[in-house]
């Protein structure tokens, strides 16, 4: 099904607004009113009552929820990219009102460019000062991008959504995190299947690591979905879990609790400087190259 956002934006009476897309973009991101709610700054009855007031709108189930679960429908899942083109184009159109220059904002949702990111940083100050490199770490699949809160975005794994642009700037080892009393964290390097059957932290927003990687018969045994990196260190250090993740996790978020091993044989995680299709800040082109230098560089 399409939908016409010029109708539904201006129709005579005004009832839906892009309040309710942002509601719904959360709700779609996060899966959970409640998370939802957090990351406006709204109250859980005023993100439901939003979802409830764009279904009636639309005239389509969006969202299939119970007390401990939800997901998106088909319908809203199609409806999710035209609410993301929707209000990018609409934030888009305000940045461009802006005095010029602003700050270059870039998201990252874990690890930002791992060792490279204070050369890359330190390296625009030096040849862009007139325009602020700003990191801004967002708990998101595309680390704001697509909701347009950043310019470019630090993105790690497999890239599908529409409307990206994304430049490979290299491979991180993947390397797994375990509690630091663990035996195995005395390894000095590990396989995936030193690691069956046990509990994986499944970071289930922006990870990149799922129980699919290891052989079908020696998988963990259950999970555990965590959301962000500060939780999903603090779940291994308490000794609930594991947890794999590339070896940026280990420069930028050292743990007193945790462990970082190797492991061998497991698929590099590939990372992208991703912006989106279409005008952006004109100092994006100038960061694509600027990061394809860095990470050509030994950091």
């Amino acid at each position: 099904m399409k939908y016409d956002f010029h109708v539904l934006l201006c129709s005579r009476r005004m009832t839906i607004e892009l309040r309710h897309f942002r509601c719904f973009l959360a709700i779609a991101d996060t899966l959970s009113v409640t998370r939802a709610a957090e990351r406006l700054h709204l109250s859980q009855p005023a993100v439901s009552r939003a979802l409830r007031q764009l279904e009636q709108e639309t005239g389509t189930r969006l969202a299939d929820r119970s007390t401990h679960h939800l997901a998106l429908t088909p319908e809203g899942r199609a409806f999710r990219v035209r609410a993301e083109a929707a209000v990018t184009a609409f934030d888009d159109a305000l940045a461009h009102t802006r005095p010029a220059p602003r700050p270059l904002l870039l998201g990252h949702a874990w690890s930002a460019a791992g060792p490279y990111t204070t050369p890359l940083l330190r390296r625009w100050h030096e040849r862009h000062p007139g325009t602020a490199l700003e990191l801004r770490r967002i708990d998101d699949r595309t680390a704001g991008l697509l909701r347009g809160d950043v310019d470019a975005a630090l993105l790690r794994g497999d890239l599908q959504d529409e409307g990206l642009l994304a430049d490979l700037l290299g491979t991180e080892p993947r390397v797994a995190a375990l509690p630091a009393d663990d035996p195995l964290a005395r390894r000095r390097s590990l396989i995936l299947a030193d690691l069956a059957g046990r509990t994986l932290a499944l970071n289930t927003v922006s990870g990149v690591t799922t129980p699919d990687q290891w052989p079908a018969d020696a998988r963990p045994a259950g999970t555990v979905p965590i959301t962000n990196t500060d939780d999903w260190l603090a779940a291994i250090a308490a000794g609930r879990c594991f947890g794999v993740t590339s070896s940026a996790t280990a420069d930028m978020h050292p743990h007193h609790g945790v462990r970082y091993v190797p492991l061998r044989g497991a698929p590099a995680v590939p990372v992208h400087l991703v912006r989106r299709a279409g005008p952006g800040h004109p100092a994006v082109p100038d960061l694509v190259a600027l990061a394809h230098e860095v990470f050509g560089e030994r950091p």
